[in-house]
């Protein structure tokens, strides 16, 4: 019997979509979290709620049903040496707190490969864009220094395509997948690194589930890159999409914002999709638009970085200011992304402006 490999990976929430499908594989899995969603899970599992095609409800998998162990702790109790693989799946900004900034430390001391399903791609892994000044880039982050302590030859992107969320007035260990996409990660600088991604590809693609007696093979996939640019197409999605939601007097929905008028989000999606080939990426790297323009039909709420700033947060994932920061190195501009990051901005300033409680 194949070894298995443990995975770390640093968030529960959309952290948890990944760890089922790397448990339903056969592998093990430790989620960092906070005390009460590390409590639910280590007393009753993870739940996902995952569409399937040609079936009116959605499949429940119960982390407890899979092969594959998955546990949950604080961030302190994390033995780093035991894991062959680190995923980061929390937003940005929270890498800057004290315990998390400190358990990054010890993964980079341990020279332990990084996968980021992070929106906002860690610094390192942009060092490893050639010609790219990612010195001028430090102010999209919530603070930079976090990232320094990791070696870029370590650190790998993936896009967190597929769409889920947290249900409201539901248990926190449960997650609705809405948008059952592949996630779609580049190649580590090192073949061996790369192999450990393409044995989960393969495991993930080899599982079955049994749903009704039958053995089924789930949607999201894990798909490995040799490309580093191809986890990049997610930038378009989100400035076309994800960003636009955040208007200046109201949150709206990523359907909304990328149907009420299509011409001028086919435009900025493919200006954002121009900056992705002038740092080296291909054409066929990306998804195209009307592939893009589908997906969105379905996406009936606002974005979580909108959610986020309409429920007061200081700091959220700062894609928008990232990409225009990269155009900027390429003489590149456009007026609608400025406003997207004027928009952003404006509420950032309101959160912060508040008094404190």
């Amino acid at each position: 019997m194949t070894s298995k490999i443990e995975i770390l990976i640093l968030g529960a929430s959309y952290g948890s979509l990944l760890a089922s499908k790397l448990a339903l594989a056969g592998h093990n899995v430790q989620l960092v979290c906070l005390p009460a969603e590390a409590s639910a899970i280590n007393a009753e599992g993870i739940e996902i709620r995952m569409p399937l095609r040609g079936r009116d409800e959605p499949v429940v998998i119960r982390s407890q049903q899979l092969p594959g162990e998955i546990s949950a702790s604080g961030p302190d109790a994390v033995d780093v040496g035991r894991f062959d693989l680190v995923a980061l799946a929390m937003q940005e900004p929270q890498y800057r707190h004290g315990e998390i900034r400190a358990l990054l430390q010890r993964i980079a001391q341990a020279e332990i490969p990084c996968i980021s399903i992070m929106n906002m791609p860690p610094l390192p892994f942009l060092q490893r864009v050639p010609g790219l000044d990612c010195q001028v880039l430090r102010d999209c982050y919530a603070d930079a220094s976090v990232w320094d302590i990791l070696d870029p030859q370590l650190v790998t992107l993936c896009s967190p395509d597929p769409q889920a969320f947290r249900p409201p007035g539901e248990a926190i260990n449960v997650l609705q997948v809405t948008l059952p996409t592949n996630f779609k990660a580049a190649r580590f600088e090192h073949d061996q690194h790369t192999e450990l991604l393409r044995r989960l590809e393969r495991d993930i693609i080899d599982s079955t589930f049994n749903v009704d007696g039958e053995e089924l093979s789930l949607p999201v996939k894990l798909r490995v890159h040799d490309s580093i640019f191809v986890p990049m197409a997610k930038w378009s999605m989100l400035l076309t999409g994800n960003y636009r939601c955040i208007q200046r007097d109201q949150m709206i929905s990523i359907r909304d914002a990328v149907h009420s008028d299509l011409a001028e989000s086919a435009r900025i999606y493919d200006w954002v999709a121009d900056v992705c080939v002038a740092l080296g990426a291909r054409r066929d790297d990306l998804v195209p638009f009307e592939k893009y323009v589908n997906a969105a039909k379905g996406l009936l709420k606002p974005s979580s970085a909108a959610r986020a700033l309409d429920a007061g947060a200081t700091h959220i994932e700062r894609v928008d200011l990232l990409v225009a920061s990269i155009a900027r190195q390429h003489d590149m501009a456009d007026a609608a992304v400025d406003e997207i990051v004027e928009s952003v901005e404006f509420h950032l300033h309101k959160n912060r402006s508040r008094p404190a409680d």
